[in-house]
């Protein structure tokens, strides 16, 4: 069993990669805001997850690996967020001009996040991406779902990150 040196803390999160969800609790440094923690500097190379639960999504029926412990390479993670009913402060201002709220599918895998982006009113959402270049962005007010796992149902989640670069965005039809 892992002991925690008294500057950590352990956080229930979800993590999406090309192949799987991995549930479990990653463990970071107390003062770590986890929701946006793989946006700043400080994340780290090998995310340590405890009692991780991995489902593999490239086998039908889904496969479902259980461990103590995990470390899990950051550039495999496609997804992140904390897991309900777990949650951190919004990331933003909701008072900064500006701003509006467009609405969202992001496709991760098989995964579906019908959420928001927070973008400026002046650009059109393909500008926004193609001149926003982080490596994380933010989505919000998140329903993830997935047609081929139905028996997870609907996660709703306040706030997650994604790598842009490595998800497909798609507005719904009018």
């Amino acid at each position: 069993m892992y002991t925690f040196a008294p500057d950590e803390k352990s956080s229930p999160v979800m993590i999406y990669t090309p192949a799987t969800l991995v549930y479990g609790e990653v463990v970071t440094k107390q003062d770590i805001r986890v929701s946006t923690w793989m946006r700043t500097e400080g994340a780290p190379e090998y995310l340590h997850l405890l009692k991780p639960q991995i489902i593999s999504l490239i086998s039908s029926p889904p496969k479902v690996l259980t461990y103590s412990e995990i470390y899990l390479p950051n550039a495999q993670v496609v997804g992140f967020h904390l897991t309900p009913p777990a949650h951190d402060p919004l990331d933003y201002d909701e008072n900064e001009q500006n701003r509006i709220m467009q609405p969202i599918n992001i496709l991760v895998g098989t995964f579906i996040l019908n959420g928001h982006l927070r973008i400026s009113t002046k650009v059109d959402l393909g500008t926004s991406f193609s001149t926003a270049r982080s490596a994380w962005m933010s989505v919000y007010d998140v329903r993830v779902s997935n047609p081929f796992l139905p028996q997870m149902g609907e996660v709703r989640v306040p706030m997650l990150v994604v790598r842009p670069g490595l998800v497909s965005f798609a507005l719904q039809s009018a």
